[in-house]
């Protein structure tokens, strides 16, 4: 479990590993290979980039010394609180460990728009939003790619390709949304859900 404000410093976090995100967890910037090294921060787990890893405060865990840390957990071990940066969160920057844990289906799915190559992002229905299709990159990411507003959308759920057998496509006048799973039974699971969501009808969770 994330380690809650009130024990930074005094247990060691479970270390978020460098491939569970695309970018850092603090800024959202996206990691790339050349500027954007990723650093954890020793109090809390995430992974951060250089800019928001610039901090370094005493952890009781280790004996008092000083570690790196990132800008958030440096402001609440030395007791400082940064109210501005409880301003409200867009749209697309609900943390994506935070909606999967609550949502009515979440899996990696292939993705692709129009023309563009297919690529794979981590899909999550929120429970909350249950007409919402939330895209992340990575199961981690603290930032959301883009989101799909399901109701008024077609399905199609007949495989246009044979590489690709487990897809189905999102229609709405000029938009089309093309996603692949990878077995007949996760497809089968996400129509369930979109299905009825398209018509504006709340899903059950198929998450158990």
């Amino acid at each position: 479990p994330p380690v809650q404000n009130a024990e930074l410093g005094k247990r060691a976090p479970r270390w978020i590993r460098d491939n569970e995100v695309t970018m850092c967890m603090k800024c959202k910037e996206p990691f790339n290979a050349l500027t954007r090294r990723r650093h954890h921060c020793r109090a809390c787990g995430h992974v951060v980039c250089w800019k928001c890893s610039d901090y370094k405060a005493h952890l009781e865990y280790d004996g008092n010394k000083l570690n790196k840390v990132c800008k958030d957990c440096y402001h609440v071990i030395i007791g400082c609180t940064d109210s501005e940066e409880k301003k409200r969160k867009g749209i697309l920057e609900i943390e994506s460990a935070e909606v999967s844990g609550n949502s009515v289906i979440c899996s990696f799915l292939q993705y692709m728009e129009k023309s563009k190559p297919w690529q794979k992002a981590w899909c999550v229905i929120p429970k909350q939003e249950a007409l919402v299709l939330y895209m992340y990159g990575a199961p981690q990411d603290v930032k959301a790619l883009a989101t799909i507003p399901l109701l008024g959308y077609t399905v199609d759920d007949t495989p246009k390709s044979a590489d690709l057998p487990h897809s189905f496509k999102l229609t709405q006048s000029k938009s089309v949304h093309s996603f692949a799973a990878d077995n007949e039974e996760l497809k089968q699971k996400w129509l369930k859900v979109i299905h009825l969501a398209v018509k504006g009808e709340t899903p059950e969770c198929q998450n158990e």
